[in-house]
């Protein structure tokens, strides 16, 4: 009997649904049950979109108060953050407003070589640093403290106590073999270190200056994005850091 069953099953058409007909071709393809399904699911999902904001709507107190009212504006239907004109200085200002992000990215990244290069070829040792050293020596009673001589307790030249690095003891300059250096060549030579490391304090502050641009620029370019929608404002942008924002995620398909 189930042998029977399963045969008159094959024996069975499929159902199919008709075609456009030819006198009715000129209104487009007949649609189908599964696209009637596709665009009435559709339908309900908007109608219950758009019955959730209604309540929402109905239910919100007329009194209701947020920093975002006045510190926000609506263009092109899309929420966008007031700009502050003062979190900028004169010179990003104008950097933004005439080059583009690539030449930027550019531009900091031949700083950055120059930057390199400069510290390879500088000690990087007593530049900069105001930091005072702090060394303890102990005695044993108040006429040892008198009679305390911190150039002979450290072995060295009383010349370089002022030096933090490099303070060759007594011994080693017996040994040493030092060029006849007038006056003048030294006076030159501190004075070459001097711009060496003023030159290289510049590029370090310019570096760090087109990377407050890039960041600014970056940020701007990701508000222009009409996809990323209500941006909220964690912390406003400064001269020296750029604004921080927070998107909704937004699952995409």
């Amino acid at each position: 009997m189930s042998s029977w069953k399963k045969a008159a099953k094959t024996g069975q058409k499929t159902h199919r649904e008709r075609h456009q007909p030819e006198s009715r071709k000129h209104l487009g393809l007949l649609e189908k049950k599964k696209d009637y399904v596709l665009r009435a699911k559709d339908y309900n999902e908007k109608q219950a979109i758009l019955k959730s904001l209604r309540k929402r709507v109905l239910n919100k107190n007329p009194d209701e108060f947020h920093f975002h009212m006045i510190n926000s504006k609506i263009k092109d239907g899309i929420h966008r953050e007031k700009e502050k004109k003062d979190e900028h200085t004169p010179d990003q200002i104008k950097l933004m407003e005439t080059q583009d992000l690539k030449y930027i990215a550019y531009k900091k990244n031949i700083e950055r070589k120059k930057v390199d290069k400069l510290q390879s070829e500088l000690h990087m040792i007593d530049a900069a640093n105001d930091t005072q050293n702090k060394h303890i020596f102990f005695a044993d009673d108040d006429e040892e403290v008198d009679s305390f001589d911190l150039a002979k307790r450290l072995d060295t030249h009383p010349a370089l106590l002022s030096r933090r690095t490099n303070r060759p003891r007594l011994s080693d300059l017996e040994r040493m073999k030092l060029p006849d250096i007038d006056e003048a060549t030294m006076a030159k030579i501190e004075q070459q270190k001097h711009m060496a490391y003023s030159e290289l304090r510049k590029r370090i502050e310019r570096e760090r200056e087109l990377t407050i641009v890039q960041q600014k620029l970056e940020i701007r370019r990701a508000l222009k994005d009409k996809t990323m929608q209500n941006p909220k404002v964690i912390r406003p942008g400064t001269k020296t850091a750029p604004p921080i924002y927070k998107w909704k995620f937004q699952r995409k398909r």
